[in-house]
């Protein structure tokens, strides 16, 4: 078969037509080929398809498939830090589960701001995808967007304190997450357990002030101890705002023997900053942090982290999303996992 040149941008687009007449099939098995099935093709015909496909450069027509099938194919997540390592690893446990639904995942990036959050989600209303992925820089946010578009939403990383309130399943959204108080308070009693008794905080803030669950957990865990709370520093979720944590608390005449820091990101900085003063880890201070992002296994001392199951995570999320159980598609699910204290040294152990 000679094959035919690649079309010019001032030749008619080539049509599924157009590969069926050179393949010599019909129209409907090269549909079938394109979208793998619904029905199956000989090995014979498919090759006489794929081989035309090339002579004549088709491309299929994402919208027009869409259109056809009543789906897009298409999944969304937003996520407030993209650069972040956990958020990073969560966004590509989420793809991996949606691809093996053969969905395709559109990451975006709400870089912490809640402007920036409600223009993505009005954006991906917009272009209808089949379901969002929503890691709100809120505890509660606004869904207006997505429940006029009839489009389903699932609150991932969610604290399991706000839907003990009502937050997720006012707003009709399933949620998954982690049970973030219970796992600070795990880290704070481990603390103590190798004899520290004034242990200070690092922790993060969100955009609508409400107190977060790793301080709630912290809390917990120093007052069924009968210990006096360390310090608080409040500092953004970055390598920077640990960094500045560390400063500070360098700068202070009174220290605690350990600190509990509310994601490994800030741990990093955090880390960094105390090298530079001079103070041994964890012989002078000890660490423990909150998230299992794989950078946690490679700073030094290694820290100790509160691991949250990211596969889990992504998987519930999207089962969530995409089956919901019966009488649940009007009443908001909520799954919390419990996450996984991960030891090293950072902390005191070996």
């Amino acid at each position: 078969m000679v094959a035919m040149p690649h079309p010019t941008p001032h030749t008619k687009p080539i049509t599924r037509d157009d590969v069926a007449r050179l393949a010599g099939v019909s129209s409907a098995v090269v549909s079938y080929v394109v979208n793998g099935g619904p029905r199956p093709v000989s090995a014979a015909n498919e090759a006489k398809v794929r081989q035309a496909i090339r002579a004549l450069g088709y491309r299929p027509n994402s919208a027009a498939r869409a259109l056809a099938l009543g789906s897009s194919e298409m999944l969304a997540l937003i996520v407030p830090d993209a650069i972040n390592p956990f958020y990073a690893s969560l966004a590509r446990a989420v793809e991996n589960a949606a691809a093996e639904q053969g969905y395709t995942l559109l990451l975006a990036d709400s870089q912490d701001s809640l402007r920036t959050e409600r223009r993505l989600i009005k954006n991906f209303a917009a272009r209808r995808v089949d379901g969002l992925f929503l890691s709100s820089v809120l505890f509660e946010p606004d869904l207006i967007d997505l429940e006029q578009a009839d489009i389903p939403v699932v609150l991932l990383n969610h604290p399991a304190d706000v839907v003990a309130k009502g937050g997720a399943e006012g707003h009709g959204a399933n949620a998954v997450g982690v049970d973030f108080q219970e796992g600070a308070r795990a880290a704070v009693e481990h603390l103590i357990s190798h004899g520290h008794e004034r242990i200070g905080l690092v922790i993060g803030g969100n955009a609508d002030s409400e107190l977060d669950a790793r301080e709630v957990g912290w809390h917990q865990g120093i007052q069924d101890a009968g210990l006096t709370a360390g310090p608080i520093i409040r500092v953004p979720f970055t390598r920077e705002g640990g960094f500045h944590a560390g400063q500070e608390l360098l700068a202070r005449s009174e220290r605690p023997t350990a600190v509990f820091v509310s994601s490994d990101q800030q741990a990093a900085g955090f880390l960094c900053a105390l090298h530079e003063g001079g103070l041994r880890l964890p012989e002078d201070l000890a660490v423990f942090s909150f998230d299992g992002a794989p950078e946690s296994e490679y700073t030094w001392p290694r820290l100790s982290t509160v691991a949250q199951p990211l596969k889990d995570l992504a998987q519930a999320a999207l089962n969530a999303l995409l089956t919901p159980e019966p009488g649940q598609e009007t009443q908001a699910k909520t799954q919390i996992f419990p996450a996984e204290l991960v030891l090293r040294a950072s902390c005191g152990c070996r």
